[in-house]
């Protein structure tokens, strides 16, 4: 699934900054690729890019109309169908990475097919995907795992991605979910692929690739959340890491959404996707540790990272914060 950029990031009404992570992903990682947000009466939040109509952005070359927000359960409502219509019928594309497929509105479905314009439901993979093999793979991988859900997964990724071009490395960032989909530009919704194909879609969405190429995959879920460990498994199998990155958030208590769960450790985190990781690459290695210490000061979020680097022997940083260089340095 391809995007064509330049992006229109169209935020709605919203209120949350979470609620609109689609386009604050995207402005924020890849703001050449867009021309600007589209809010409406009732906004109280932004991505910091320039606003614009749908018409002023057309002006500028805009190519997709990108809903970058989201609801609970994922429902594409009725208010927006208007600015679909006329994102289509000024030539862009449609992007959305709700649970509501745009193609199953009969009028939103005619629209396109009358302007020639794509419906790019990134939540809903088209492609067909084999089981997979388990054979190795030329080319290098890393992965990023968490304790948790929604812990920095994408972020470190990202960031590693950033750190690793500016030294001169061969690399690439692989997307596993929407948002990560659609900074990007392509990918696959890992978690939207039935659970037979999951490890053969990430080792095709990662094939083979010259020696000295590292491809930084996106980690979804967690291996000890009961929710969602099925596909960080299928990612570890699929993705035969090289190299895997831990990420955490301060102050859990309970996975994400579970109450009555228990938070692993990152020691427990370790043990359990090395484990998991051999199966597919025997020489699978843990090169670091992030942590998202944004609910304190930046000198305390160091200070914890120091205390995690001696305790494991391994580097933790802060991904936003300090970036992921002595992470990277262990690579070699």
């Amino acid at each position: 699934m391809q995007i064509a950029p330049p992006y229109l990031l169209f935020i709605g009404d919203a209120t949350d900054h979470l609620s609109i992570k689609m386009a604050r992903g995207a402005a924020d990682w890849r703001p050449e690729l867009c021309v600007g947000e589209y809010s409406i009466d009732g906004c109280t939040v932004t991505t910091g890019l320039e606003q614009l109509d749908i018409k002023q952005a057309a002006a500028k070359g805009a190519k997709s109309f990108v809903l970058g927000f989201a609801n609970s359960g994922g429902v594409l409502e009725q208010k927006w169908l208007p600015y679909i219509h006329e994102a289509l019928e000024n030539g862009m594309d449609v992007v959305s990475g709700l649970h509501d497929k745009m193609t199953d509105f009969d009028d939103i479905r005619a629209k396109a097919k009358a302007t020639g314009q794509q419906l790019l439901d990134i939540r809903h993979p088209k492609a067909e995907f084999k089981t997979g093999t388990g054979v190795k793979r030329t080319g290098k991988r890393l992965l990023t795992v968490g304790t948790d859900c929604s812990v920095g997964k994408m972020y470190t990724s990202l960031s590693l991605e950033k750190a690793m071009k500016s030294k001169g490395y061969n690399v690439d960032f692989r997307a596993t979910g929407q948002c990560g989909i659609l900074i990007a530009g392509s990918g696959v919704a890992i978690d939207c692929v039935i659970s037979d194909f999951l490890s053969g879609a990430t080792e095709g969405l990662s094939p083979d690739a010259a020696n000295d190429h590292w491809d930084i995959i996106e980690g979804q879920g967690s291996l000890s959340h009961p929710a969602f460990a099925g596909v960080s498994l299928g990612l570890l199998h699929g993705s035969q890491p090289d190299a895997i990155v831990i990420c955490h958030a301060l102050e859990r208590t309970h996975m994400r959404g579970l109450p009555d769960s228990k938070f692993p450790s990152i020691a427990n985190t370790i043990e359990l996707n090395l484990q998991a990781a051999k199966l597919t690459n025997p020489n699978a290695k843990i090169v670091g540790i992030t942590v998202n210490t944004s609910m304190v000061s930046v000198e305390q979020g160091r200070a914890i990272c120091q205390q995690l680097s001696e305790e494991f022997d391994l580097p933790c940083v802060d991904p936003l914060r300090d970036g992921t260089d002595s992470i990277v340095e262990n690579l070699s």
